[in-house]
């Protein structure tokens, strides 16, 4: 395993030459192609449809995935990385690729071979872009809740999905969307994952949340209304879906932690940059000890959450479990940016307070990491039961 280092000093452990050739090419797609265009976009809520396409023709959207069905074939360990150098450029831009990412997850995993091989080569390197609709406005934190209604039309019969979404990434300018819907009764063992068409009629989306960071990524309210569906696009057994979604929601943290190191990473070297050039009584600021101990407390907590969201990768690419880990991995990575962005704002002073730097919109984005995909509370909710098992009822 070679281990290499980028201009902002980052060493990264790569198993393969190819895992080396990917990492490049993603940070010059970065540098290129997101970077110089993120703040002016971000300011205006404009989302980058034409980088997700050029993502796509690049082979990085699918890259977790089996080669056999366009994906790249590439370990976590990897994944995650060109994942945390694309979130360091545009955070609109790595959520996007994660929440694509995990918007496969029921298909790859438990669809049948046949479904794989008609949907997954142009879901995975064909330019088209992914939402997962698990949670509604009734049903955050308890998703097992959800009232999303899928009724079948006689044995054999297409299913009608009737409900409403909430908190959609991609929603409204999705090709496909993964659906979870109740098929049966109450309670988990009664849903059901389904793929849906993004043009199926009856399915339509509100206009996107006014949100106070991540203007550039659209989150909406997605309704169903009699939207019909084959029984080919039902993923997996009926009353499995809940499971699916759980077991992708595992990847799925790993991949909001290596985004919220890769914001960490941008601010840490936003501030390292200021710090150097700025001068106050005759010399930089970044002679002062008190300013180089916070650097340093900024790249330990970035440090220790990558190695964090690795270990957690590694252990899934050995097969091994390793649900306590990515929750520890999303807790942790995502705590730590929001203490690093805040960190930052505070070596830029007044100037981190404006637009004219990236940090105050970086401070602003952290926050949204610390919710998405299973807030921080539930992160610890998780890992203690893997400590001391369920909660007494």
């Amino acid at each position: 395993m070679a281990a290499e280092s980028n201009a902002d000093g980052v060493e990264r452990r790569l198993p393969t030459d190819e895992a080396h050739e990917l990492l490049a090419l993603t940070r010059d797609i970065a540098r290129r192609e997101i970077a110089p265009r993120a703040a002016e976009e971000e300011a205006a809520g404009h989302f980058p449809r034409e980088l997700f396409a050029l993502l796509s023709r690049s082979g990085l959207l699918g890259l977790p995935y089996d080669p056999e069905y366009g994906g790249g074939g590439q370990p976590y360990e990897v994944y995650l990385q060109v994942l945390e150098e694309l979130a360091a450029a545009r955070l609109t831009v790595g959520l996007g690729v994660s929440v694509h990412t995990l918007s496969c997850h029921a298909l790859a995993r438990f669809g049948t071979e046949q479904q794989r091989g008609a949907q997954l080569p142009a879901m995975l390197g064909g330019g088209l872009l992914g939402a997962y609709c698990l949670s509604e406005p009734a049903a955050g934190s308890d998703a097992a809740a959800l009232r999303t209604r899928a009724v079948r039309e006689g044995e054999g019969g297409d299913w009608v999905i009737d409900g409403t979404k909430a908190w959609i990434t991609h929603g409204g300018i999705a090709d496909f969307y993964t659906v979870m819907a109740r098929t049966g009764g109450p309670g988990a063992k009664g849903i059901t994952a389904f793929l849906v068409p993004g043009d199926a009629p009856g399915l339509s989306a509100a206009p996107p949340e006014r949100k106070m960071g991540m203007t550039g990524s659209p989150t909406a309210q997605v309704h169903l209304d009699g939207v019909r569906v084959s029984d080919a696009r039902r993923l997996g057994a009926e009353g499995q879906g809940f499971a699916l979604a759980l077991d992708a929601l595992d990847s799925g943290r790993l991949g909001i932690a290596a985004c919220a190191v890769g914001l960490g990473q941008a601010a840490l070297d936003e501030a390292v940059a200021y710090a150097r050039e700025r001068r106050q009584f005759g010399r930089p600021i970044a002679d002062f000890q008190g300013l180089r101990f916070l650097l340093a407390d900024m790249a330990t907590r970035i440090e220790a959450g990558r190695a964090l969201y690795l270990e957690a990768a590694r252990l899934r690419d050995e097969g091994r479990s390793f649900g306590r880990c990515a929750a520890m991995a999303k807790l942790f990575c995502t705590d730590a940016a929001m203490r690093v962005t805040t960190d930052a704002v505070q070596v830029l002073g007044g100037y981190g307070y404006t637009a004219d730097f990236p940090v105050e919109r970086y401070l602003r984005e952290a926050k949204m990491l610390q919710i998405v995909e299973g807030t921080n509370q539930i992160q610890r909710v998780v890992i203690a039961r893997h400590l001391v098992g369920p909660e007494s009822r």
